[in-house]
């Protein structure tokens, strides 16, 4: 039943466990559990990361002395009771980062938290339908979350080996709640005796909810018999809804108001139960974006207006939007996984469809048609719907989304990967070379002053996970560091040459592989000084370091990106973190560009930013004569 009074304790202990049979659970007893890194190591790493950023040399030297104050007196004690944290726990920080993080957030899912992917053309061996795009995506999804249920995945892997898949039991069946007491909740409503032949699916059509049968006596439906069920919605809803979906847009203490409300009608609660218990959720769009701009701001938010919103449930972890034109993405939740499950969800299922041996499964013989419902509406719902309608237009209209695609068609792949991403074991990736870059003297416009201040007002923010632990997700690469900000320096200075451009240009891939390789091994910064910090007591005082003005700079993420290699998804991207920020997601995986999605604040100068990155890729190609 949808309740969502308080976050239950140990919530997430209610979810079945991973299957006990197969490939997965093999692998899930051998993940150790996320480490507490040395003291004196996150001290000095702290150090060295804050002294690029730093405006002065007297402004390092303040904060250098708070942080050895703090290193010698409260640190070591706030070190003990963290250990003693871990002794007592699974996972030392996986409640202060689901509540920290996520889902104490009251803001919107829509920018604040959710993501999105766009896929790949439908295959052109198919209808080039709406109807058979949804069928298609749904039956090779539940013949992914089938593999999940009956512990079949291949573990996801590292060169180092296997890690965690504890994150992709939340995939399926699973819905965020709303809480009334300030920290929302995940449920789910897999059992553990499921193996993925059961259930359904919910779609939403011009705000109408129709759930779709997926099985038939213990057997999954094909692809035909999907089809059938989306074209019958298509067909049947030829008018505007209730737009509840809107609702989940809203800010979650007012979402989760409006929750309560709808709730207390049966009616209502039979269906947001529907909802909630549903392997995902197909909005079936009724726009018809064309431009990849167009497009990706659409499945980022629903558009000019936030007309998409309409049919969407965002608290759903997975949820694909097809639009009538039959393009296709994918929206995501972010607080009970990260990207890199649902990259490996939508690299598979797209990869799968392509293959023109892919199994679409046997039509039933007396075909099963969708249901749909109807909300029961009250005075104060229809209120809630156009507050949360007036409150999602000024969301979206507060954010800018633009394209920084550099053309490198005169340049072979395998140099592309060579210069711009060191080959993938590297990991010094496209974002450090051209978001440590923007220092630009000569053409001393606007954005270039944006940029070089970036570095120096902010910090700029990488993820790397930390799956190869116990129930991991991630940890930050403070990707600015002396070595990085000396090759920007050189490559303003007319002083020095192009071949001492490159060496330095070396010495920050080999340092920002040393910071990618601590942040994946849990010894780097953040989560460990979050977790001394959240040990303090009532009568302690905070210490000093905390609020030092170039510590917090160091830790506000000007710049937040990630990068994902696939072969499939088109675009991708996610919003600022901070108000002075940029969204920054980076592709390096096409033979013929490079691709950046930037998210801002629409009083940053987002189009600038864009072409900055575009003419600083140029001066890199140049450096390195691929011109």
């Amino acid at each position: 039943m949808a309740v969502n009074a308080s976050q239950p304790l140990k919530w997430k202990s209610l979810a079945p466990s991973p299957p006990t049979n197969g490939i997965t659970p093999a692998n899930q007893a051998t993940h150790p559990r996320l480490p507490i890194p040395e003291l004196s190591a996150t001290i000095a790493k702290l150090k060295q990361s804050i002294r690029p950023l730093a405006w002065s040399e007297e402004e390092y030297k303040v904060a250098e002395r708070k942080i050895d104050d703090f290193a010698s007196h409260l640190a070591p004690r706030l070190q003990d009771r963290l250990k003693e944290r871990q002794a007592e726990t699974e996972h030392w920080l996986e409640e202060w980062w689901d509540n920290g993080a996520y889902l104490g957030n009251r803001d919107s899912l829509v920018v604040n938290v959710s993501f999105f992917q766009g896929y790949d053309n439908h295959p052109s061996h198919y209808p080039q339908t709406p109807a058979h795009r949804a069928a298609a995506l749904t039956r090779a999804t539940l013949l992914f979350r089938q593999q999940c249920r009956r512990g079949e995945l291949e573990p996801d892997k590292t060169k180092e080996g296997a890690i965690c898949m504890d994150a992709y039991r939340w995939m399926f069946d699973c819905c965020r709640i709303p809480g009334l007491e300030g920290l929302d909740w995940s449920v789910s409503h897999a059992k553990e005796e499921d193996k993925g032949d059961a259930g359904h699916v919910v779609a939403i059509r011009r705000g109408r909810i129709w759930k779709v049968e997926i099985a038939k006596d213990g057997k999954l439906l094909g692809t035909a018999d999907l089809e059938r069920q989306f074209q019958h919605i298509y067909e049947n809803t030829t008018k505007d809804h209730t737009p509840i979906g809107l609702l989940t847009a809203s800010n979650r203490d007012i979402w989760a108001k409006d929750f309560a409300d709808l709730s207390s009608a049966p009616q209502n609660l039979s269906i947001l139960n529907i909802i909630i218990s549903s392997a995902f959720i197909v909005s079936l769009d009724d726009g018809t974006p064309v431009s990849e701009l167009e497009w990706s701001k659409a499945l980022w938010h629903g558009g000019p207006g936030a007309i998409g919103l309409k049919d969407r449930w965002v608290d759903k972890p997975i949820q694909y939007i097809v639009y009538d034109n039959a393009k296709v993405g994918l929206m995501g939740e972010h607080s009970i996984m990260d990207g890199t499950s649902v990259a490996r969800l939508s690299d598979t299922i797209l990869g799968a469809l392509a293959d023109p041996r892919f199994d679409h499964g046997t039509s039933i013989s007396a075909p099963i048609m969708p249901t749909s419902y109807d909300w029961l509406m009250s005075p104060r719902t229809e209120k809630a719907i156009e507050l949360a309608q007036k409150a999602a237009v000024a969301l979206v209209d507060s954010q800018e989304l633009g394209y920084s695609l550099r053309d490198t068609g005169r340049v072979q792949s395998s140099d592309l990967g060579s210069l711009l991403t060191r080959g993938r074991s590297s990991s010094f990736n496209s974002h450090t070379t051209v978001f440590c870059f923007p220092h630009r003297l000569r053409e001393p416009t606007m954005i270039q002053s944006l940029c070089s201040h970036t570095l120096r007002n902010g910090g700029t923010y990488e993820s790397a996970t930390t799956r190869r632990f116990h129930k991991g997700r991630t940890e930050a690469i403070r990707v600015t560091c002396m070595e990085s900000d000396k090759w920007v320096r050189s490559m303003v200075d007319l002083g020095v040459d192009d071949h001492e451009r490159r060496a330095l240009f070396g010495e920050a891939v080999k340092a920002h592989r040393r910071l990618v390789r601590d942040a994946g091994n849990g010894d780097g910064i953040d989560r460990h000084l979050l977790g001394l910090r959240k040990l303090l007591k009532d009568d302690e005082v905070m210490p000093a370091m905390y609020s030092d003005p170039l510590f917090l700079r160091s830790s506000n993420w000007v710049l937040s990106t990630s990068s994902t290699f696939s072969k499939h998804i088109r675009a991708r991207g996610w919003g600022e973190v901070v108000p002075e920020g940029y969204g920054i997601a980076y592709m390096t995986s096409f033979d013929d560009h490079l691709f950046f999605n930037v998210t801002s604040r629409k009083e940053m100068p987002n189009a600038q930013f864009c072409e900055e990155i575009k003419r600083a890729a140029e001066e890199i190609f140049a450096l390195f004569n691929y011109n």
